[in-house]
């Protein structure tokens, strides 16, 4: 088990405001080199794809905040709220950005393309699943919906799978990089089944009675 330095509770509220003011870099960073002429190619597409990158990266860290407490004993959940609306910052921006810059409201190419490309349907589904996601990551939300908040929550895994296969399906040859993030997604989904049994066993190993080995008595 890792052991961390713990930060202090009167700091947890200031660095979870210092994850969205990090967080939202990568966006403002980005635009600033769009803007400025500084992105190789089409400024418009790189600006795009940034965006639906480190949407999925927030996806990915998100989820992975349950299986690292769990194996490693690290407790990150209080920024896992954080990271899943910087998730969905991310995938809106991208959107936006795909809608205003490159179709600029082109509202007919745009229903053309959520229609026919299928990599475009399945990240706007992405995008209206996670609506309802952002929308109750509160915590009236929590407490008003009980344990259906649990269960509505649970899309996250299948939005997580949606973006990576968006972002496989978005090129013409699927390369390491998209390897890498269908890859942490099936281990982020492949980690759902065997949780329980996982922590079951675990309780047991940490409950069980220590044997000890009887003392020789020496001799003479």
């Amino acid at each position: 088990m890792v052991h961390l330095p713990a930060l202090p509770k009167r700091y947890h509220s200031a660095s979870v405001w210092a994850l969205y003011g990090l967080g939202l870099l990568p966006a403002g960073y980005g635009f600033y080199l769009g803007a400025t002429g500084q992105l190789p190619g089409n400024p418009v597409k790189e600006f795009e794809h940034l965006l639906g990158l480190w949407a999925l990266r927030f996806l990915v860290a998100t989820l992975a905040i349950t299986p690292i407490r769990d194996i490693f004993g690290i407790n990150w959940l209080r920024y896992r709220r954080a990271l899943g609306l910087l998730a969905f910052y991310y995938v809106l921006m991208h959107f936006l950005a795909y809608m205003l810059l490159d179709q600029v409201l082109n509202v007919a190419a745009i229903l053309t393309d959520i229609g026919r490309r299928p990599f475009i349907t399945i990240g706007m589904a992405a995008l209206v699943m996670l609506i309802p996601l952002a929308l109750t990551s509160n915590n009236w939300s929590i407490r008003r919906l009980g344990t259906r908040w649990n269960t509505l929550h649970r899309l996250a895994y299948v939005i997580a799978a949606a973006g990576a296969l968006h972002f496989s399906m978005s090129v013409k040859v699927v390369g390491p990089e998209q390897m890498l993030y269908l890859g942490l997604v099936a281990v982020l989904l492949a980690w759902r089944p065997v949780r329980k049994p996982y922590l079951r066993r675990k309780r047991q190993a940490a409950n069980a009675p220590v044997r000890r080995q009887p003392i020789e008595k020496a001799a003479g």
